[in-house]
């Protein structure tokens, strides 16, 4: 992707550059926000950029959409979910769109599918397949501003769909990549990246820069800055991140090619989840086939494994154990997924188990360093924190413990490795 606007034909003059730009549900929560937002955006186009602008929905106005189907039904219909759902995006949009009229400027709001975007059939947790931006770009010619309803679109049968929490990014980085944007800011209500969630660690830093990798692995295990399926486009279609703050002008995280970045340090950043579940299935029949019919029941009702583990049996005629960790949200679906494959197999018994946790670190450099898991393990048995399960990347590892050792899992990690304000030398940001 281009990072700069393209170089035009002689005698002609090259198109502006153009930024998407998108803002989280708190930073457009009420009418002075969304001013704000207004303001921002209007001083891009007033600094020689075309904008694009994704919104998301007000505040906790998805949450409380939400609670309205489940007062008239206890499983609300998936399609209609999402054409409940997709109102409040709208909503912010047009809102907007108001305020940057009134500040002299011409704006038009634009629905999901209006601005282009094609989706499968997975409703409530749809993917991207296709961004058809023509109206998008028609209308920056007509130097209007866009505004786009995030997390939405149109699926291949025509239908209203839904990206999933924190799927605004996503359609972000999706239009970003379309129409050869510059870079994607995406405003939240946090600074940027930080080397822990500074909820938990009060000492933790501000990350100048990290990559595509780096990010897509503290996506995975509970950074919530960034939504794990916006970091994945990004990277594929090569579209930089710019995360930051609504509230102040300041730099935040770039999130750029590794070609982009300079040395990284050893580990990077400590990430959590604290709302997992995990599911122990006893006595699977030891026999091809059996780990491909769980797992495959769990795709197709849409639940995301994570950390598997499986014990080959004891003794003979006696079944494997196969445990794996899942977020929270997804236990109820996944048990009913499960239900027939354990009768199908003679599974003998099927345990859950609701206070899970997990905390990882992460560092591209970690690939060239040993010692650092034996630095972990170390570091929870020192405050005896026993591990339960633990996955591992070139530039990762993740432990599963008891959630209500998660806080005291993060600060202990962060302090050994030393990730506090000053404790490593800053990067530079991109080059």
């Amino acid at each position: 992707m281009s990072t700069s606007p393209a170089t035009a034909a002689p005698g002609t003059v090259p198109a502006p550059a153009t930024v998407v730009m998108k803002f989280g549900g708190t930073s457009v929560s009420d009418a002075e926000r969304i001013k704000r937002a207004a303001r921002r955006i209007v001083a891009q186009r007033e600094a020689g950029r075309r904008v694009v602008a994704v919104l998301s929905a007000r505040g906790q106005t998805t949450d409380e959409l939400i609670a309205m189907a489940q007062e008239v039904s206890a499983s609300p219909d998936r399609r209609e979910l999402d054409m409940l759902l997709s109102t409040g995006e709208r909503i912010s949009c047009a809102l907007c769109a108001m305020a940057i009229n009134d500040l002299g400027h011409r704006a038009i709001s634009l629905t999901g599918s209006q601005a282009g975007i094609v989706t499968d059939t997975s409703h409530t947790k749809a993917r991207i397949l296709d961004v058809r931006a023509e109206r998008i770009r028609e209308a920056l010619g007509e130097d209007r501003i866009v505004l786009v309803a995030g997390f939405q679109g149109i699926s291949t049968s025509r239908d209203v769909t839904t990206l999933g929490r924190g799927g605004s990014d996503t359609t972000a980085v999706a239009l970003a990549a379309a129409i050869d944007a510059e870079v994607c800011e995406i405003y939240t209500d946090v600074s940027g990246v930080y080397s822990a969630d500074p909820r938990i660690v009060p000492d933790a830093r501000l990350l100048p820069v990290l990559s595509f990798e780096e990010m897509l692995e503290m996506a995975a295990s509970g950074a919530r800055v960034l939504q794990l399926r916006a970091v994945e486009y990004a990277r594929n279609h090569g579209v930089r991140i710019h995360c930051r703050s609504s509230f102040d002008s300041r730099p935040g995280t770039f999130v750029l090619g590794e070609q982009e970045t300079m040395e990284r340090p050893l580990i990077t950043a400590v990430t959590h989840a604290a709302d997992e579940a995990r599911i122990t299935l006893l006595g699977v029949p030891d026999r091809p086939g059996a780990a491909a019919a769980i797992f495959g029941a769990l795709a197709d009702a849409g639940c995301n494994v994570d950390t598997i583990i499986q014990n080959e049996p004891l003794g003979e005629g006696r079944g494997a154990e196969v445990s794996f960790t899942i977020p929270r949200e997804d236990l109820a679906a996944a048990e009913l997924a499960l239900e027939p494959v354990a009768r199908e197999l003679g599974v003998a018994r099927v345990d859950t188990d609701r206070q899970i946790g997990k905390v990882s670190i992460v560092g591209a450099g970690m690939r060239s360093h040993p010692g650092v898991a034996a630095n972990v393990f170390r570091t929870l048995a020192a405050k005896g924190i026993n591990i339960e399960m633990i996955s591992t990347s070139p530039i990762k590892i993740s432990c599963v413990i008891r959630s209500d050792f998660v806080p005291e899992a993060v600060r202990a990690l962060h302090g050994a490795f030393d990730l506090g304000a000053g404790g490593i030398e800053p990067d530079m940001g991109p080059r």
